[in-house]
């Protein structure tokens, strides 16, 4: 089986190491590299080129949220767990919002982790309950027509306005009111907002 190549971005030198040891013990995890602040994060990612990040938010130099977006911005399918002591809905949304693909806090266990990295290795969410929880504290309850709904099942699974036209067999301008319709139905601001509301409320499940 291919490993996962597996960069880690923590500026604390125990936590840092305790990372190592949790993920080297397990034969489908790669550590291919380690850094302590923002700036080299970025640098290493860019040499390594690595499957999964895993990365804390509070860094030196720049901060974990200016990592991801650097990093979404030079590769859109980068794939980004975070770890991290921050558990606010708005450091979690704000998270995910800028690209991360997975957000635990740093009392997850080692095999919560690895999960997380699996899932994300392969293009899934992996956000926790908890965090589920907190997030859609700040999200109203909706009542989707069955059109939206698989128009938001196609938002949660990442796909444009024309892939979603193509997936459904309709006019790509119906698609873009029926997004519109959605997100206004959910208050979300943006798609992203739109997939944490659904996967918390168990209006989409991803498989």
């Amino acid at each position: 089986m291919k490993q996962i190549r597996v960069l880690l971005i923590e500026d604390h030198f125990l936590a840092r190491m305790a990372l190592h040891s949790v993920l080297s013990g397990h034969a489908q995890i790669g550590i291919v590299g380690e850094a302590s602040d923002g700036e080299a994060g970025l640098t290493m990612y860019r040499q390594l080129l690595p499957d999964v990040v895993v990365l804390d938010l509070r860094l030196p130099r720049l901060s974990g949220f200016e990592v991801i977006a650097e990093l979404r911005k030079e590769f859109p399918r980068v794939r980004i767990v975070v770890l991290s002591n921050y558990q606010g809905s708005e450091d979690i949304y704000r998270a995910v919002r800028n690209g991360a693909m997975a957000y635990l806090t740093k009392d997850a266990s080692g095999e919560e982790l690895l999960n997380a990295i699996q899932n994300v290795n392969r293009g899934l969410r992996y956000l926790p309950h908890g965090a589920l929880d907190r997030l859609a504290e700040r999200m109203p309850s909706v009542d989707l027509t069955p059109r939206e709904s698989e128009v938001l099942a196609c938002i949660t699974q990442g796909r444009s306005n024309r892939e979603i036209a193509e997936v459904l067999h309709i006019a790509e301008k119906t698609v873009r009111i029926h997004v519109s319709s959605v997100l206004d139905k959910m208050g979300a601001r943006d798609r992203t907002q739109a997939t944490i509301y659904a996967l918390q409320r168990g209006l989409i499940h991803l498989d």
